[in-house]
């Protein structure tokens, strides 16, 4: 996104995390005690320049898939803990026109190709697929989702699915508050699906999203921090996202649009663009 917009977006978001924070702050134990407030971190050799979206493997433990913004190929990256770039693979026959955000769900890949700084597209994709070993070079096993929203052109960076009937939520970006939409399965490639709205955030400017493995936590990123919300027994998750986040540890990146929980669920990743840095450095937040 154009570095202008950016700047907008960082002093929108930075005020709606301020007022969490302070609301946060005045709470006891609240989720800033559950994970180190200084993270270890690896440098990414070779760089990933725009990485807009990452998971951490099931399939190959020790390893991320990380996925770069609109206007580069169609790939993945295997990316090891430790930084190092294991190596790239194709995503065949498609085009990342505006890829935003990943979710890794049992063992299937979501892409969401649900960016619009525009507000000009008629509709918009999420791709899903088996995750690849690797040893995999190209994917061509590739569902579409094809959806629009009830209301309009949206522009939206982040998505969960929900592990208890597979339904998609899209968390929209440029609206203040951020709207939740929310796809209700089964899913075609012949169809056009509906979001529809069904809430809304007490914060704006959201990059990416993340759902702990056990279905009990979701981490909401902006650009300057990170909001943590539990789910309760039996609750949704537009209900858990409708209350007011608490605020986890966060070392402000260059232009940090990726944040996913470990899959052994000891802790949360997070990966910025390069944008003006000399290097990127992979975040790793231990829990307590």
């Amino acid at each position: 996104m154009g570095r202008s917009v950016l700047f907008l977006f960082f002093c929108s978001s930075l005020l709606t995390l301020a007022c969490c924070q302070r609301e946060a702050a005045s709470t006891p134990g609240t989720a800033k005690t559950l994970f180190d407030s200084v993270p270890s971190f690896a440098t990414v050799t070779p760089i990933i320049n725009e990485t807009s979206g990452i998971a951490d493997s099931r399939k190959n433990p020790g390893f991320l898939w990380a996925q770069e913004d609109g206007g580069n190929p169609a790939q993945l990256y295997l990316l090891k803990h430790n930084g190092t770039v294991q190596k790239k693979i194709v995503l065949d026959n498609l085009t990342n026109r505006d890829w935003e955000d990943m979710v890794l769900l049992e063992n299937e890949i979501y892409i969401g190709e649900i960016g619009d700084n525009n507000g000009v597209y008629p509709e918009y994709l999420i791709y899903k697929f088996p995750e690849p070993a690797s040893t995999t070079d190209t994917v061509r096993n590739i569902e579409t989702i094809r959806f629009r929203y009830t209301d309009g052109p949206r522009d939206a960076e982040a998505f969960l699915v929900d592990p208890l009937d597979k339904s998609i939520y899209i968390i929209t970006k440029r609206d203040n508050p951020s709207r939740i939409y929310k796809l209700t399965p089964p899913f075609t490639n012949a169809t056009v699906h509906t979001a529809v709205q069904v809430g809304q955030l007490s914060m704006s400017g959201i990059v990416s999203a993340a759902l702990s493995p056990d279905r009990k936590e979701i981490i909401l990123k902006t650009y300057p921090g990170l909001g943590h919300f539990k789910i309760g027994q039996g609750e949704s998750i537009e209900a858990a996202l409708s209350k007011a986040p608490t605020i986890l540890p966060y070392t402000i990146e260059p232009q940090g649009e990726a944040v996913c929980f470990s899959a052994a669920n000891n802790g949360y990743f997070t990966l910025s663009e390069k944008a003006f840095a000399p290097e990127v450095r992979l975040y790793f937040y231990k829990r307590n």
